[in-house]
């Protein structure tokens, strides 16, 4: 009989594996910081950013990658309407510089883009680099007639659809759509990114 041997791997830390849950509210210090360490602490001065403050996040789409009990990666989801067509906003998408190289950015936004679609969501747009987005199925081709709320480089301006058509003829300024956060959350979520 053939006895079989399971193969010696060594695994270093960089093998170490990562998980994608949805955020908690004890992320929130966690995030702001990776945020900050990602974009800079002008972050909030930036046009995408006008769409998300003093909102939540679509319900069910802000996920947090955790690696070693440590938040490594994040991305959200907000609602906006496009040129008066119902869409969700992509970002931030922010990995820890140290774990870049696991797949990370890749993982969060695969969970991201099949939790919106899950969830019946038609459309997502962001702003970014088309050579990394456009191998998740993103590109210019709907986002022509469409403006942000502030500069932006017109070929940084992406969409998918998951509903072909969602963005036929959108024209007009992206505005944010989304719940109100609550006073008191704000309030936290300051708390917590002063700390």
């Amino acid at each position: 009989m053939t006895a079989f041997r399971k193969p010696q791997v060594a695994l270093t830390s960089k093998a170490a594996p990562f998980a994608i849950r949805a955020e908690r509210a004890v992320d929130v210090a966690a995030r702001e910081a990776l945020l900050d360490a990602s974009f800079g602490e002008d972050r909030h001065g930036r046009t995408c950013q006008r769409l998300r403050d003093g909102r939540a996040p679509a319900a069910g789409l802000a996920l947090s990658a955790m690696r070693e009990g440590k938040l490594v990666g994040t991305v959200r989801l907000w609602h906006v309407s496009a040129g008066g067509r119902p869409a969700l906003v992509l970002g931030p998408l922010a990995v820890d510089p140290a774990c870049r190289e696991l797949g990370i950015g890749a993982a969060l936004m695969q969970q991201a883009l099949a939790a919106a679609r899950a969830r019946g969501h038609e459309a997502v747009i962001l702003l970014g680099d088309a050579p990394y987005y456009a191998r998740f199925g993103f590109s210019a081709e709907k986002t022509a007639g469409l403006s942000l709320p502030g500069p932006f480089e017109r070929d940084r301006l992406l969409a998918i659809e998951f509903q072909a058509g969602a963005l036929d003829g959108a024209e007009g300024m992206i505005v944010p759509t989304g719940a109100a956060l609550s006073k008191r959350r704000v309030v936290r979520a300051l708390q917590a990114h002063a700390a």
